[in-house]
């Protein structure tokens, strides 16, 4: 198993203050999201639609660097960017970004930290969901909806966070990989 160098610490806090900063710049889309969606009843799909990148910080903080842990870092250092830089959700961005990072590392953790391929980004995607929706089941009262419409939430939350984590994090990395700024690996 790999082990943290210097390396790999600057990597996860360039890749942590990089989406941090998407994270925050994330907040106002989503106050414009929930109240567009207000008058239907729908605001909680705001959160639902933008999950997925405020959880991209541990899926591509784990594929690209690849260590144990990674994931929960990349995703607590980037909710901490996002905190310092004014978050809509001050401190509480935190414990977010906590669970999120939790949620997105048992995805990498599945595998071994062994397999770095698309069923560990599908596994990543969807521990990541599970995970974060049981915390927003019972901190954002969630609990208080139908079954129907959980659904509804929870589908659309797998969808955000695979497109996001699991998708654009694929397309990252093989971006990153051709210009050789990542080493080639095998192809998986």
């Amino acid at each position: 198993m790999q082990h943290w160098h210097i390396r790999d610490i600057i990597l996860v806090t360039i890749l942590a203050i990089f989406m941090g900063v998407i994270f925050w710049a994330v907040g106002p889309l989503y106050a414009v999201l929930t109240a567009a969606l207000a008058p239907a009843g729908l605001q909680p799909l705001a959160n639902e639609l933008l999950l997925g990148i405020w959880v991209m910080a541990g899926p591509l903080a784990g594929f690209i660097i690849r260590i144990p842990g990674s994931a929960t870092l990349g995703e607590f250092l980037g909710s901490a960017v996002e905190m310092f830089l004014g978050g809509t959700w001050g401190a509480s961005t935190l414990i977010s970004g906590a669970v999120q990072g939790i949620g997105s590392e048992l995805g990498f953790a599945a595998v071994g930290y062994k397999v770095y391929n698309w069923l560990t980004l599908t596994l990543s995607a969807l521990t990541t969901t599970l995970v974060t929706f049981l915390w927003d089941y019972f901190r954002s009262g969630y609990n208080a909806y139908h079954l129907g419409f959980l659904l509804v939430l929870l589908v659309v939350r797998f969808a955000s966070i695979f497109v996001f984590g699991g998708i654009l994090t694929r397309l990252i990395t093989n971006l990153l990989t051709r210009a050789h700024v990542l080493p080639a690996t095998s192809k998986n």
